[in-house]
C-alpha cells in the first residue's frame, strides 16, 4: 500500500490571522507551521503501517504552497513520512478551494496512491471541503470527519462523526479520507527524526510538471473571487461590579440577567 498525506503550511496558532486588504488573501508574513489537523492524518498513516494488517511500502507527504512550505514538509517527514512532494508555482497563487483541489489531484495522479489522508480542515481557511474536491477529480470515494479507521484487505472500515451521532462506513480502496482530530494523539518527533528530515527526498514540482492546466488555477481563474472584507463590530465594554456589598452585588447581577431575559 502507498499512502499520500496532504499537508499545508498555515500561520502559527499564536499569530493573529488577518487578510491582506489589497488582495483579500491571508496575510502569511508571520510565523508559519504545519497545519495541526494534518498531524493527525500523518499519525493515522503511521498507525496503518504499524498495525501490520496490510504492508505499507511508502508514506508520502504532499503540499501545494510557496517556497516556505518546505518547512511544513520537513515537519511531516519528521513525524513519519518517508519523502515529500512540493507543488510550487507562482501561477497557483490565490487559488480557491476548487482550484487547489484540482491542482493537488493532478499531483497525486503522479503518485497513484492507494489511500489519501488529510486533516478535516486547515487552521486558516477552515473550509473542510478540500478532501471531497480532490476525491472528485481522482474519481475516488471520500469520507470526512473519520475518527476510527481499520484496514481490511482492499477496504477501510471507518467510524465518522455526524450531526446525529456516529456512522460506521466501509469504503473500498483507493479512497480519500479526511480524519478528525479525535482519531488519535499525534506523536512527538524524535531529535534524530528532526535532524534527518532535511536529508529525506523532497520532489519540487511546477504546475507544468504536474500537468496542471494554468487556466484552471490562480486567483484570476478561480470561481470564488474576493470582493471586500470588513472587521466584525467591536464588542461593547463589559461592566465590572465591585463586591463591596455582597447583597447589592447579587441584586445588580440578577437584575442584569433578568433584563436580558437570561433568567
Amino acid at each position: 500500500m502507498k499512502i499520500c498525506v496532504l499537508v499545508k503550511e498555515v500561520p502559527d496558532a499564536a499569530v493573529e490571522k488577518k487578510l491582506n486588504p489589497s488582495t483579500g488573501r491571508m496575510d502569511r508574513s508571520g510565523e508559519r507551521n504545519l497545519n495541526p489537523y494534518d498531524t493527525h492524518a500523518i499519525e493515522a498513516a503511521m498507525q496503518v503501517r504499524e498495525g501490520g494488517s496490510i504492508p505499507v511500502e511508502e508514506i508520502v507527504a504532499v503540499t501545494m504552497g510557496p517556497e516556505s512550505a518546505v518547512r511544513a514538509l520537513h515537519k511531516a517527514v519528521s513525524l513519519g513520512a518517508d519523502r515529500s512532494v512540493h507543488l510550487c508555482d507562482e501561477a497557483l497563487a490565490g487559488s480557491d478551494v476548487a482550484a487547489t483541489g484540482y491542482a493537488l489531484a493532478k499531483t497525486l495522479e503522479r503518485e497513484s496512491p492507494d489511500l489519501v489522508l488529510l486533516g478535516q480542515q486547515s487552521d486558516d481557511g477552515e473550509c473542510y471541503t478540500i478532501g471531497a474536491v480532490v476525491a472528485e477529480h481522482l474519481g475516488m470515494p471520500s469520507l470526512t470527519q473519520v475518527i476510527k479507521m481499520d484496514v481490511s484487505g482492499e477496504a477501510l472500515r471507518c467510524e465518522r462523526q455526524a450531526e446525529y451521532g456516529y456512522d460506521t462506513v466501509e469504503v473500498k480502496l483507493p479512497a480519500v479520507i479526511s480524519v478528525g482530530d479525535a482519531i488519535n494523539e499525534p506523536r512527538y518527533p524524535s531529535l534524530k527524526a528532526i535532524m534527518g528530515a532535511k536529508k529525506k527526498q523532497l520532489d519540487s514540482l511546477s504546475a507544468g510538471d504536474a500537468q496542471v492546466d494554468p487556466a484552471k488555477v490562480g486567483g484570476e481563474n478561480s470561481a470564488a473571487q474576493w470582493i471586500a472584507a470588513k472587521p466584525p463590530p467591536a464588542k461593547a465594554a463589559g461592566e465590572i461590579i465591585e463586591d463591596e456589598d455582597t447583597g447589592e452585588t447579587v441584586e445588580r447581577i440578577v437584575a442584569w440577567l433578568d433584563e436580558r431575559k437570561l433568567i
